[in-house]
């Protein structure tokens, strides 16, 4: 920029052109001496930078630079590259007169005399902070939808890949149930069994954590005492951890309670307190606090609102960077083969996820881990009900029944059936709804029916609401391989969660048609 070169008028008129920067108020305009201190100083540059003109001219510009800046010569680089190329521009932190930051596109241009010297610079500097907060939101806004689009893309597929899967175990836990039972007491022959059984079972535990990972299982949502849940499995873990472990807990008195499923919420802690332990393979201590937390900004993660954050801390080795950056990620493990599925935090996110919450980690190698579980607080004005035994236990049905028993899988159908005939039933087959209903439109005199909830053309809830229709007071147990069910099913159905064992078939059977 040449200045001598200018226009008239601009040049001997500074009147008017201290008027025209004046009127400019959305960039900083001012001039640098050869030096870098301010010469000149216009209304936009006292609102952006908070000065006025008679607490600034005649002061170094590396005042507005940020320490770190100021540390690593970026002033004095900035002068150095319009002096030499004529021109320097780049976004950057600057500092206002209170101290605090802001987002700044900056440009300087060297201004020369009639010979080409640089006599000083002319530097321009509008905050954008507005525009990078907008293209954070938005870059967040991208994230959490690839977030959301790729937990419904595994919601899907975890989906049918759980109902499918829990048939293949279903036929496989019912026949080898049936098998024990049919086969004389071998002591070579029982263990193999009984092998088969534990593996298939944890294979129906791979699910439900995948199920859990997804948001996809079935929450009994209820205001859970959290210091109650935890005094209740206080037994259970002395007997399960070494004795170099201890575990202590630390709740204020009146803590509110917290709204999630409550069984979910103690398989959550029992997988923290292991993953605990294994972190502290010579012993240590486990804490199990919680602390009332008020969100009053969404983060994110949190709607605005009342939470209970539980924690558990161990002081075991911690996690380095890499390990807690993919803490969470599904079948991520540092057991080693065979001492873990890489599901476990994966699960619990899941829960606290589906339950309103979040979860978070604080760990650093050396320093222990402490993982926060953040819940809702269930609302003062619910009712808590304290669990109670029933006065009169249900009679054990002695008669037999005639059962429908409905599932399009063959092997399921077939197993389902030996089950209900071990007992003691007589068993109706059917593969479809549409079989179910002529065997419903023809008059035979039925107790129950069994369905499959996930079948082709119409589904196990559809054809509850056809039977409902049909015979109001025929009961109907809902079996499925997977929680959630669509829009307008009768979730007061009966479930039955596949793959089931045969006391598990009693037991509903039992329930369903008193």
């Amino acid at each position: 920029m040449n200045l001598a070169k200018g226009h008239p008028a601009m040049l001997t008129s500074d009147g008017l052109y201290q008027t025209l920067l004046d009127s400019i108020t959305d960039y900083a305009i001012y001039m640098l001496d050869a030096d870098g201190h301010v010469s000149t100083w216009n209304s936009g540059a006292e609102r952006i930078k908070g000065y006025s003109a008679e607490h600034i001219i005649g002061r170094h510009f590396s005042l507005f630079y940020t320490e770190e800046d100021r540390t690593r010569g970026e002033p004095q680089r900035a002068l150095a590259t319009a002096r030499r190329e004529g021109r320097f521009e780049k976004e950057s932190w600057r500092l206002r007169s209170n101290g605090s930051r802001f987002w700044a596109h900056v440009v300087i241009d060297a201004i020369h005399d009639d010979n080409g010297h640089v006599i000083g610079f002319a530097k321009i500097t509008r905050d954008n902070s507005e525009r990078m907060e907008a293209q954070k939101a938005l870059a967040k806004a991208r994230e959490e939808l690839f977030q959301a689009q790729k937990m419904e893309a595994i919601g899907q597929l975890t989906g049918g890949v759980a109902h499918d899967f829990n048939n293949l175990l279903m036929a496989i836990m019912g026949s080898l149930e049936m098998l024990r039972k049919r086969l004389p007491e071998d002591p070579s022959l029982l263990p193999l069994i009984d092998n088969a059984i534990r593996g298939a079972e944890r294979g129906a535990a791979l699910t439900q954590r995948m199920l859990a990972f997804s948001r996809r299982q079935e929450l009994n949502v209820l205001p859970v005492d959290v210091p109650k849940l935890v005094s209740g499995m206080r037994d259970f873990l002395k007997s399960s951890l070494s004795q170099t472990l201890t575990i202590e807990t630390d709740f204020a008195d009146n803590l509110p309670y917290v709204q999630t499923d409550p069984n979910q919420l103690e398989t959550a802690l029992l997988n923290l307190i292991v993953n605990a332990r294994d972190a502290m393979p010579q012993g240590g201590t486990i804490t199990i606090s919680a602390t009332p937390q008020d969100i009053t900004e969404t983060d994110g993660r949190l709607k605005p609102g009342r939470y209970l954050s539980i924690s558990v801390k161990d002081d075991g080795e911690g996690m380095d960077a890499e390990t807690l950056a993919h803490a969470t990620t599904p079948f991520f493990t540092t057991k080693g083969v065979g001492r873990g599925t890489g599901l476990g935090l994966s699960m619990v996110q899941g829960l606290i996820e589906q339950s309103g919450g979040a979860l978070s980690i604080e760990s650093a190698r050396g320093a222990g881990t402490t993982i926060f579980l953040c819940l809702p607080v269930a609302g003062e004005d619910e009712e808590i009900l304290e669990p109670e035994l029933p006065l009169i236990l249900p009679e054990e049905i002695s008669r037999p029944l005639t059962i429908l028993a409905v599932d399009d899988d063959a092997l399921v159908l077939m197993n389902t059936t030996l089950m209900l005939e071990d007992l003691g039933h007589t068993v109706i087959e059917a593969y479809s709804a549409t079989d179910a209903l002529s065997v419903i439109n023809s008059g035979e005199n039925l107790d129950l029916v069994i369905t499959d909830h996930s079948m082709p053309q119409m589904t196990g809830s559809e054809l509850a609401q056809e039977i409902a229709r049909l015979r109001p007071t025929l009961p109907v147990i809902l079996a499925t391989g997977y929680a959630e069910l669509p829009a307008g099913s009768d979730q007061q159905l009966p479930r039955l969660a596949k793959p089931f064992t045969q006391a598990q078939l009693k037991e509903i059977v039992g329930t369903a048609t008193h």
